[in-house]
């Protein structure tokens, strides 16, 4: 299996840029997801790896094949980059059976009959259709169709796998059962996968690395629980998590290179650093995961619940402080009433510190609530 390298890659259109200047290593048997809100740019770079798309500038390489490079002139077709594409609509064949669906690429590629049914056996096993092997595309649900167009994308063994959104057109309980079964594909087939989507949690639990664009622009290429727990810049905090990350605007007056005195809502707080801190604006903006304010008997910082939104093992509750609307998760069976006082408090070390001007992570910790003299 090959990796595969974007170097300096940038597309153009007229004057609107697709893709800036995108420098990205995608390893071999890596399962990578391009995130980021529609029109950011993540299908464009899928489809230019791929050979559907023609960059303006840069070069791509997929193992040790140049594919296309914009300064020699090199642009090999997608039908000579042996890589497989699943598409968004499944775009089965209406009058074949699931097994000549499967088997139709394999036929244009001549391969014996006896080949050909062994490979289509094979991945009709591995995805657990083999019961529907003689039925046709409208005979099968959503899920079984996205399955028969996975086995046919596989068929041919290309070296990389690239999807667009493929469970977008399923129902969210279906959706959840395709990524265990993705993951696990991605396993047994020992392939690379390169996955679009613009849902988060989707990027969030299947892939080994997440690369979170925005306007054409990587803002960040991490392992996903790198990008939750610390996030670059505001922009990948905030589009990363569900509940989001709260933000607070305050002020930070410096004690120390790991030590911050942080007005949080009229009450004095301390925020400790893990490292040394690069403060270099008073205006700063916290960042606080919903799960790190948790609900206490008592505490100086008093809010008043907005909203509860219970869901069996943990509650979602909006409060208010001052003008302020926050959110945090409880774990357990609980709730709260409407417009009742809580009291606050912080808890674990993932607590951010953003400058308020660049917006970039100035800062990793914890915050307490500063102790009475």
């Amino acid at each position: 299996m090959p990796k595969i390298t974007l170097e300096h890659i940038t597309k153009r259109w007229g004057k609107f840029v697709g893709v800036k200047d995108m420098n990205l290593e995608i390893k071999d048997r890596a399962f990578v997801t391009l995130l980021g809100p529609s029109g950011c740019g993540k299908t464009t770079t899928l489809r230019m790896i791929a050979g559907l798309e023609t960059p303006t500038e840069g070069k791509i390489t997929i193992g040790d094949t140049v594919v296309f490079d914009s300064e020699s002139g090199v642009n090999l077709p997608a039908s000579k980059r042996d890589v497989g594409f699943l598409f968004q609509n499944y775009a089965l064949w209406p009058h074949m059976t699931v097994f000549q669906n499967i088997a139709f690429g394999l036929q244009n590629l001549k391969w014996s009959k006896d080949d050909i049914k062994k490979r289509v056996f094979e991945l009709l096993e591995m995805l657990k259709i083999d019961q529907f092997v003689e039925r046709y595309p409208n005979e099968l649900s959503g899920g079984q169709q996205q399955r028969v167009a996975i086995a046919r994308t596989l068929a041919p063994r290309p070296k990389v796998l690239f999807m667009d959104e493929p469970l977008s057109n399923l129902d969210a309980k279906l959706r959840l059962e395709m990524r265990s079964e993705l993951k696990r594909l991605h396993l047994d087939t020992n392939s690379t996968f390169v996955y679009v989507t613009h849902d988060q949690l989707e990027a969030m639990t299947l892939a080994t690395k997440v690369c979170l664009i925005k306007e054409g622009v990587v803002q960040q290429y991490e392992p996903p629980l790198q990008l939750y727990v610390k996030p670059d810049n505001l922009f990948v905090a905030d589009f990363v998590g569900n509940p989001t990350m709260n933000f607070v605007e305050s002020t930070g007056k410096k004690i120390d290179d790991t030590h911050l005195e942080v007005d949080f809502a009229g009450v004095k707080t301390i925020f400790t650093a893990k490292e040394p801190l690069k403060l270099k604006n008073k205006e700063i903006i916290l960042g606080i995961r919903p799960e790190y304010i948790k609900v206490v008997e008592e505490s100086k910082i008093v809010g008043k619940v907005y909203a509860t939104l219970p869901a069996g093992m943990e509650t979602t509750v909006k409060f208010q402080l001052g003008n302020q609307l926050l959110t945090s998760v409880v774990f357990g069976i609980i709730d709260f009433d409407l417009d009742s006082k809580i009291c606050l408090d912080f808890h674990g070390d993932g607590v951010c510190i953003f400058d308020k001007v660049s917006g970039k992570n100035i800062g990793l910790g914890n915050l307490e609530v500063k102790a009475s003299k």
